[in-house]
């Protein structure tokens, strides 16, 4: 899974390289992005605009926002099956701005402490994980727009830490997610991030605390 990523770049250095739209207002460095928090997310290929959404999916049928906690990732391999993410797939796809996510190791199992690690680009790079998002509206008529993002069997070096890991698309595939495609076309995009280009290491369990987001958080305590 992936429950928590950071975007600590400036604004204007992520909208250079990953040759982005206008950026959304209030834009700083995060090294602690947690669910129901807002997300970097763009939905539209040609004008590539930045939005902030809400990070756990909630259907336009739920009854309240808390369904959104269970849904801040969507399993690639069951996006056709699952009613929750199935209209998504096929309407409304995005791509979630990111420049690094951290995974959790439990050495001595399910009951053993998890130790939290960090993975990047080699090149620290940003990035773009594949995502879905929807429109919700409450009884009371407040509207919420929110999103989650994809996972997939974690890669080699990955794999070592967790069994799953973010959706992350290369640079020249990634607008392809968002235009029409036949759906078998969108599942073969939903691949491992080559492990050769990505570099990983253990962090401190600080960043457990999803109230604690400081440029420490993602230093190696090795």
């Amino acid at each position: 899974m992936c429950g928590r990523f950071t975007i600590t770049l400036p604004a204007s250095v992520i909208q250079e390289e990953l040759e982005l739209g206008e950026m959304p207002a209030g834009w700083e460095p995060r090294f602690n992005v947690a669910p129901s928090q807002p997300i970097p997310v763009v939905k539209d290929a040609e004008d590539r605009k930045v939005e902030w959404m809400y990070w756990g999916l909630v259907p336009s049928w739920a009854k309240d926002v808390s369904i959104g906690q269970k849904m801040i990732n969507a399993r690639s391999e069951t996006l056709s099956e699952k009613p929750s993410f199935r209209n998504a797939f096929q309407r409304r796809r995005c791509l979630i701005v990111a420049d690094g996510f951290y995974e959790w190791k439990r050495p001595g199992g399910k009951a053993g402490p998890a130790v939290p690690f960090y993975f990047q680009r080699k090149d620290k790079r940003p990035f773009m994980f594949a995502g879905l998002w929807e429109y919700w509206t409450s009884s009371q008529g407040d509207e919420l727009v929110s999103s989650t993002i994809i996972t997939c069997q974690a890669n080699a070096l990955v794999a070592e830490i967790h069994p799953r890991m973010p959706v992350i698309l290369p640079d020249e595939t990634h607008w392809e997610w968002l235009k029409p495609q036949p759906p078998d076309q969108l599942k073969r995009m939903l691949m491992p991030f080559d492990e050769k280009l990505m570099t990983g290491y253990e962090v401190s369990r600080k960043v457990n605390s999803a109230q604690i987001d400081a440029p420490n958080l993602i230093e190696s305590v090795r």
